[in-house]
């Protein structure tokens, strides 16, 4: 195995499924480890922080980390892994922009401290006591990560040399991308390793979408009975696919459930939500301020729908307040 090429996967602030998506791959993740030599994967295999710690700088190939940053803890192995290794492949939404995880960031550490340890109607704590980053007993000292005042993506802590987006990335995009690491046939760096198109490009139900769109009333999924081979935007029900870049197969789509936006931005586009409001804008028929105002309106969360996966890394980064807070 010495000359197999290393590789570290690694799970930081995320639900796991980026590590699902990899054994989802089936019988070619038995190709892929014969290719290379695993060193670091927690959720497989039973290998210890220390022993990556000990490799020379540079020594890993590739490390592939998914989930978002929240934590000190998160912090230190996303940096240790970086100095560690060659390449590092921001793996599924979450490492690459957040995640749902942070629409977090639209509330205070304070705000979720207080709902968390105090004032959730399930919650017990007469002394009302927060988690401390070190806490003395018994002549010892026992500590915690610092919880960060907002969730991070990855290319916010480290430097990232790819991105694979998808929540989770499917399994031909997974395979492609560990090929063009093994093959040496990779873009250049920064790129995100799947098709420079927007969803609508390949979604199947493009070709029943009329020349131009005109929405008369916004509708949510759940409202209505969707027609399952329509343009959910031509049935005025909200579909992120135009802002949104394809490679996911359009898994929502064929169950009948439009898009959320998980594969983030097309090309050339940083902010995904601030040009689906533009796209939004320009096929609504209303003239009228109060027809329009009721049309909107419809959509009664417009950050938590448009910004679902990518707050840390959109233009709203997180909630802005003067209110200094003491936990």
């Amino acid at each position: 195995m010495a000359g197999k090429p290393k590789v570290a996967i690694c799970w930081l602030g995320g639900c796991g499924g980026c590590d699902e998506a990899i054994v989802d791959i089936n019988e070619e993740i038995l190709h892929l480890v014969e290719a290379v030599d695993v060193v670091l994967w927690p959720v497989a295999l039973d290998f210890k922080y220390d022993h990556v710690d000990r490799m020379e700088d540079g020594a890993i190939a590739l490390s592939v980390i998914n989930g978002n940053v929240r934590n000190a803890d998160q912090e230190e192995m996303a940096k240790l892994l970086r100095r560690k290794s060659q390449l590092v492949l921001a793996f599924g939404t979450c490492a690459c922009f957040g995640g749902t995880p942070g629409l977090a960031n639209l509330r205070t550490k304070k705000d979720i401290f207080d709902w968390v340890y105090r004032d959730a109607p399930t919650v017990v704590n007469p002394e009302k006591s927060f988690p401390q980053t070190k806490v003395s007993r018994d002549g010892g000292v026992l500590t915690l990560p610092e919880f960060y005042e907002q969730v991070y993506p990855l290319n916010q802590i480290v430097d990232v040399d790819y991105y694979l987006a998808g929540c989770p990335p499917p399994p031909d995009l997974i395979i492609n991308a560990f090929m063009a690491v093994l093959e040496g046939k990779l873009p250049p760096r920064g790129s995100t390793l799947a098709p420079h198109k927007a969803l609508c490009d390949t979604c199947e139900r493009n070709k029943t979408k009329p020349s131009r769109i005109a929405i008369r009333d916004i509708k949510r999924i759940h409202e209505v009975e969707a027609q399952s081979n329509t343009c959910f935007l031509a049935q005025g029900i909200m579909c992120m696919g135009p802002a949104t870049r394809t490679g996911c197969g359009e898994t929502c789509i064929k169950i009948n459930i439009p898009c959320r936006g998980c594969f983030g931005p097309v090309e050339g586009v940083k902010d995904a939500g601030a040009k689906y409001i533009s796209a939004l804008a320009s096929i609504i028929d209303a003239e009228d301020e109060k027809d329009i105002k009721r049309i909107l309106d419809k959509m009664n969360d417009e950050v938590g729908y448009l910004y679902r996966f990518s707050v840390p890394s959109s233009i709203l980064r997180k909630r802005r307040t003067n209110e200094a807070e003491e936990l």
